[in-house]
């Protein structure tokens, strides 16, 4: 369906002027975050000048977000990535729901196809691949901390790839009672004296930025009991729980290695041309510097 990337030595490095390159015609991609950061915009603009694509793309902190997807439609916006707290939000304001973000109701992409919106989750499939890629153990108890959009992802794409023992941790029994019983999962309300397998942070817990940017999203012991650590926090990608699992000499799962991957198929989709390994690492690299 995408084509694939051609060699980066027959392309600009990025930053050899893309601005002077944007004309009437250059097709816009964008993100909608509450705490967006430079990571995506650094990323998809280094691919669109090393692959010659006339894109730009550029983060947004929407205040209104309906008005937000009203714009993408109206203006004839190609694509938008949809972060924290959005995920949920825009469900309803969509076209299309495609299996990924229909089956955990969740949305982190939405492509424009002549004013029709369709929605995805390449988070879903990002957590996937990692799994595989890391060789994680399907027989391992895992444990789920958050019960929001990207725990959702995260859940969905444990249970698909045969975690069949499972724990989701979350204070909101509203969100996190349905989300465990959704994949025969259990819920609690606190780790209380968990000894997960696989630990997996997918709260804001750690995040630069936030209000618990310095802790841990469980306790130390929690964390010293897993035998891998998966935190899906981007932003720092050292975050606490992640130095402390380095500290302690369990194997990780960084939310950097996630960020890269969703973003190369929200790429892909965007554009109709699927980035080679080599340019998604370095695309990840300048992303970060």
């Amino acid at each position: 369906m995408f084509k694939r990337g051609g060699s980066s030595a027959a392309h600009r490095h990025y930053g050899g002027g893309m601005l002077s390159r944007i004309t009437k015609d250059t097709r816009l991609c964008i993100s909608l975050s509450a705490r967006p950061s430079n990571i995506g915009t650094r990323f998809h603009n280094y691919l669109y000048d090393e692959l010659g694509l006339d894109f730009v793309y550029k983060a947004f902190a929407p205040t209104d977000i309906e008005g937000a997807i009203a714009g993408i439609r109206g203006l004839g916006i190609r694509g938008a990535g949809v972060s924290m707290p959005f995920k949920e939000a825009v469900l309803p304001l969509v076209d299309v729901l495609h299996d990924s973000a229909r089956a955990i109701e969740s949305v982190n992409t939405i492509v424009n196809d002549d004013g029709a919106l369709h929605a995805y989750n390449t988070d879903y499939q990002a957590v996937t691949d990692l799994l595989v890629a890391h060789d994680v153990d399907s027989s391992l108890p895992v444990t789920i901390i958050g019960s929001g959009g990207m725990a959702k992802a995260v859940t969905a794409a444990l249970r698909h790839s045969g975690f069949t023992d499972g724990v989701v941790v979350a204070r909101n029994e509203r969100t996190g009672r349905p989300l465990a019983r959704k994949y025969g999962y259990e819920w609690h309300a606190d780790a209380g004296a968990a000894s997960p397998g696989l630990l997996v942070n997918a709260t804001p817990v750690g995040m630069a930025g936030a209000p618990e940017s310095d802790r841990l999203p469980v306790p130390e012991e929690v964390v010293a009991a897993a035998s891998v650590v998966f935190d899906v926090v981007a932003v720092p990608a050292e975050t606490p729980l992640v130095r402390f699992a380095r500290s302690r000499n369990i194997p990780v799962i960084t939310g950097d290695e996630v960020i890269a991957l969703q973003a190369a198929l929200q790429f892909a989709l965007y554009t109709g041309v699927t980035p080679t390994p080599d340019q998604v690492r370095r695309a990840s690299e300048y992303s970060r510097s």
